[in-house]
């Protein structure tokens, strides 16, 4: 059953519901958004369908104003009806999916089912959100074909951005039913698939929150604070920088402590069931409403004295602070997440020993539950990937630190290991994992191999051959099999420098003399940040103006030489992509971007254009869709553009750069970043496959000076406003400038390259600029904005 989701419902407009909803959407699915009638309606209130349809209204209207946003544009909600139960359940029929995510409550639950039961078509898969809730109990009652057709999908959230989905089946569902939710997590929504069993929390969870539980009360054992707890449970134990309380603070405490408490109630066997009995600072923090980033207050909270922290010995804030020894140390930590956790734990001083405390147990914990919660190592290690954002899972720490090291030391501390951890040390396995792509299985007790997806490769996966076509300083070109080369940055951030200005010529010249297509494809956090910021400040700084020129003529020069390159480029961005990325990419042929790309023209912030070709390419991009020889006035197309540069405007998501005219509408969007590499590599296939052939160089009649007086009365607005200041002004009227074609008359034919050196001109001007040096000196120094 690999038939796709075309219409979904959903039931519940609450935080999760209405998260599933908008992230339906974003996958193209048509939407049904259903919750109860409000209640406490007046009688005139009763009979008007905006009323009885509030609750799921308010989820929507939530749903777009999130924060980080739900949507990846907030046009995609068109996609979405709303209705209410009593009076649009019938809406239901016809969809593929309905989902329900309303409150943990049995009875409430039961008596849901029990009418959708008698609405839905035979054949409707049936799921919920639930998490503390067995399936069997659930469905008490219900009919063949319902249970069948039913199974457990947990989100996590925020459910854009939480790349983890646990499927559960009950004893009867069928297993195509999860076949089929399978490839709709993983093709349409870019979901990690964790297949888990009918346990209370599941796999992400039960490990997650027993980890976190049990790392609070030895905080209080070992008498640390939570400072001290978060510069050693973050980057030096392969966890994210918010470590563990500040991550509470943005997950919200009342949640955390929800979860707490359902494993401790539900969990009345689990030997462990006292870790997750949440210790009495936290209790007395939801009482008080110190509940996190929510209330704006948790565990830390800003004041004009700065930062405090919420103190689990005294129960009040105070002054951030910590032991600065255990500071110094986990900071020292360098290397890979397995390097640095291994140093770690190997530390006789406090940070160590804290470290292999609350480590050892999870890990002995973990395997423990292998049987009971999923029977895969690789399912709970994915579920604290995915679901957690840790680099490592229990189990690839286990070996990261050495299996038979961890396994003597967590036997000498008398830890309570499973008889299959045993019997795997006396097979000889060395380790959960292995180089040839197997991994241990506990169950069954022998190696087996591993799952894996095809299409998340990676560059080490997909390079060929024992070096690189070509390299220097900033930049590596390897051959990626198909005939595609692909060129990534190695510089910091992926900034843009003179080396990668030659890497993107040289790339191009190699490409076409022995290659089918080229790729550009970065690793790290961002496909590139932009230009090398401090090349140019110190240029700027010694008047180097000729120094500067030649260094916009190159990169211009560059992205040309992609655009009109005779085998197809593609970019592969994700990330923050500005300035110069995003500059890159427009010179590209296509795009192929991963949904959580944040693209932009950024340059105004550091008192600067974009210099690369950025604003002939944008405005290019809007013109490109109109026919030849049709009468149109170009100033609104010129107008959009110019606020899009001059306002800095940066698209939250792929999708949006689509919709705001960075990408084309014809660019690809990867829904999953471990697959962008291979369907980015896949467009430049396709497109070598299909015949191509490079563009044409074109001009177009700007709208010249009746177009810049236009926009100078747009930018005195803004000054008046005080939404801008005088050297805002001095930036966007070079802008201007740019976008109109110059101030040559009125409306006159531009070609590519007096726009070109247009930019150019303004671009070094710009850097002479006192005020635009103190911008770029602040960007360097602060990492913020200034405004002056």
């Amino acid at each position: 059953m690999t038939k796709p989701v075309r219409r979904a419902g959903v039931i519940g407009a609450g935080v999760m519901g209405s998260g599933i909803m908008a992230h339906f959407a974003n996958a193209g699915i048509d939407v049904v958004m259903l919750d109860i009638v409000p209640p406490g309606l007046s009688e005139k209130d009763k009979k008007d369908p905006a009323k009885r349809n509030g609750f799921s209204a308010e989820g929507l209207k939530n749903a777009l104003k999130a924060k980080p946003a739900a949507f990846f544009y907030p046009a995609y909600a068109k996609r979405i009806r709303v209705g209410n139960l009593e009076d649009d359940i019938g809406l239901l029929k016809g969809c593929d999916l309905v989902i329900e995510a309303i409150i943990e409550n049995l009875d409430i639950k039961r008596s849901l089912f029990d009418r959708l039961e008698n609405t839905l078509d035979e054949g409707t898969i049936i799921a919920s959100n639930t998490s503390g809730l067995r399936i069997e109990d659930m469905l008490q009652g219900r009919a063949d074909w319902f249970r069948q057709s039913f199974l457990v999908m947990h989100f996590f959230n925020p459910v854009r951005y939480m790349k983890l989905l646990e499927l559960v089946a009950g004893d009867e569902t069928d297993p195509a039913v999860m076949s089929r939710m399978k490839a709709f997590g993983e093709n349409q929504l870019g979901k990690g698939i964790v297949v888990g069993k009918d346990t209370p929390n599941f796999v992400g969870n039960r490990v997650g929150c027993y980890s976190m539980s049990l790392t609070m009360h030895q905080m209080l054992e070992d008498k640390l604070t939570p400072e001290d707890v978060d510069a050693i449970t973050g980057p030096p134990m392969g966890h994210p920088k918010s470590a563990s309380f500040r991550t509470a603070d943005m997950v919200g405490i009342d949640t955390f402590k929800h979860v707490s408490d359902n494993c401790y109630e539900a969990l009345p066997d689990d030997p462990e069931r006292d870790v997750f009995k949440p210790p009495q600072f936290m209790v007395e923090m939801v009482e008080k409403k110190l509940l996190g980033n929510k209330t704006k207050g948790g565990f830390y909270k800003k004041t004009k004295e700065g930062i405090q922290t919420f103190d689990p010995f005294t129960l009040a804030y105070r002054a951030k602070g910590g032991d600065a020894d255990i500071k110094k140390f986990c900071k020292g930590l360098k290397g890979s997440p397995a390097d640095r956790v291994k140093a770690l734990v190997e530390n006789d001083g406090p940070a160590g020993q804290f470290a292999w405390k609350v480590l050892s147990r999870t890990l002995t914990y973990s395997a423990n539950k292998i049987g009971e919660i999923t029977d895969d190592v690789e399912a709970i290690d994915d579920a604290m990937k995915w679901g957690y954002n840790w680099d490592l899972g229990p189990f690839e720490t286990w070996d990261a630190i050495g299996f038979k090291a961890g396994y003597d030391r967590i036997k000498a501390d008398g830890l309570p290991l499973p008889e299959s951890v045993d019997k795997m040390v006396a097979s000889g396995a060395e380790s959960f994992y292995t180089n040839d792509g197997r991994v241990f299985n506990l169950v069954k007790g022998e190696y087996q191999a591993r799952e894996i997806d095809r299409r998340n490769a990676s560059l080490t996966i997909m390079q060929r051959g024992e070096a690189a076509v070509f390299s220097n300083r900033g930049a590596e070109a390897w051959d990626l099999g198909d005939g595609v080369l692909g060129l990534t940055f190695t510089t910091k951030a992926n900034s843009i420098d003179d080396q990668i200005v030659t890497a993107l010529s040289e790339s191009v010249t190699i490409g076409e003399r022995d290659f089918r297509g080229l790729l550009i494809y970065n690793e790290g956090d961002h496909f590139s940040v932009g230009a090398n910021l401090f090349a140019v400040v110190m240029a700027a700084q010694q008047k180097a103006w000729d120094q500067i020129g030649d260094t916009i003529s190159g990169l211009q020069s560059a992205v040309q030489r992609m655009k009109y390159s005779t085998i197809p480029v593609v970019a592969a961005p994700f990330g923050m992509t500005v300035g110069g990325g995003l500059e890159v990419c427009m010179g590209a042929d296509a795009v192929q971007a991963g949904a959580e790309t944040y693209a932009g023209l950024v340059e105004v912030g550091v008192g600067l254009l974009p210099g690369g070709g950025g604003n002939m390419n944008m405005l290019w991009r809007a013109l490109e869709g109109i026919p030849d020889g049709t009468d149109v006035d170009y100033l609104p197309f010129v107008s959009r553009t110019f606020q899009n540069i001059a306002m800095a405007r940066v698209a939250m998501s792929g999708a949006e750069a689509r919709e705001f005219g960075y990408f084309r509408k014809s660019d690809g969007i990867s829904f999953d970043r471990a697959r962008l590499l291979t369907e980015a590599k896949g467009r430049v296939i396709g497109m070598a496959d299909s015949g191509y052939h490079p563009p044409a160089p074109r001009s177009y009649r700007l709208p010249g000076e009746s177009g810049i007086a236009t926009l100078d009365m747009m930018i005195d607005t803004l000054i008046a406003g005080g939404y801008a200041s005088e050297h805002d002004a001095l930036i966007a009227r070079k802008v201007a400038v740019v976008l109109c074609g110059g101030p040559s008359g009125n409306s006159h034919e531009v070609t590519e390259q007096q726009m070109l050196d247009l930019e150019k001109e303004a671009f070094v001007s710009l850097c002479g600029e006192p005020k635009s040096q103190e911008r770029m000196q602040h960007m360097l120094t602060t990492n913020k904005p200034l405004r002056n």
